[in-house]
């Protein structure tokens, strides 16, 4: 279950980054599917179908992230003194579906990209998830003790 969590973790970063991915690929820099590649060691068949399951659903996310966009803009312009409530709420009631179909999808791609993993590289990817929590969290710990440092100085 761990492992999911963290899997997942990285797989929503990586399908949230997918429109820079294209930008950087052009560019020449490293995407995140090669820097997934360095990492567990995939190899150049993996890499290829990986893409095209990122490239396949991407689309389809893309779409229904700016139709949840113009949801939440048609929302925000209901905030009035002659407000619709119904419409408010029948918006609302569209954009959890979006939101739903939204994350059933990044899911399902999530779960697809799994599929192309072996067993060891599963075990590295975990490993490396672990460590990069750690750092984050040392991280966040640090910054904590410097702002309590700073706020005990100011006083």
């Amino acid at each position: 279950m761990k492992l999911g969590k963290l899997f997942g973790t990285a797989l929503v970063a990586l399908s949230l980054s997918v429109p820079a991915m294209a930008q950087q690929a052009s560019g020449g820099q490293p995407d995140q599917v090669d820097q997934l590649a360095q990492m567990v060691g995939l190899t150049e068949d993996q890499q290829k179908e990986i893409r095209s399951i990122i490239d396949e659903m991407q689309g389809e996310i893309g779409e229904l992230r700016q139709e949840a966009r113009a949801l939440q803009q048609q929302m925000q312009s209901e905030i009035k003194s002659d407000f619709d409530e119904g419409a408010i709420r029948e918006k609302a009631e569209k954009l959890g579906d979006l939101t739903g179909e939204i994350a059933a999808l990044s899911t399902l791609m999530q779960a697809k990209v799994d599929n192309v993993f072996t067993q060891e590289q599963r075990d590295e990817l975990d490993k490396r998830m672990q460590q990069m929590q750690q750092q984050m969290q040392q991280r966040r710990q640090m910054q904590q003790q410097m702002q309590q440092g700073q706020g005990q100085g100011m006083q």
